[in-house]
């Protein structure tokens, strides 16, 4: 339980700074002209999407409690490999 307890507070540490690199994306393609606005803007609410499942993951698990992390962990694991495909899309 001790391990599931650590990946998920190590997953939720990672979601938040996640959030704040798409925070500093959504305010610098806000400074930006149109055109880039309109082709972030699609990238933005993917990234968001992709946050609030993975969030929902996460919750899932602490709702069901960290004992049933082996049976959360392929959808959550999943989860964030999408994520992190996008930010890495982000940042190019």
């Amino acid at each position: 339980m001790e391990k599931a307890q650590e990946d998920l507070g190590r997953l939720e540490t990672q979601l938040k700074q996640w959030g704040a690199r798409l925070d500093e994306f959504v305010a610098k393609t806000d400074r930006a002209g149109t055109t880039a606005r309109i082709d972030n803007r699609k990238r933005i609410d993917e990234l968001r999407a992709k946050c609030q499942a993975a969030q929902s993951k996460l919750d899932e698990v602490r709702t069901a409690g960290s004992e049933r992390w082996e049976y959360f962990k392929n959808g959550v694991e999943s989860a964030w490999g999408e994520l992190e495909i996008a930010f890495k899309k982000l940042s190019n």
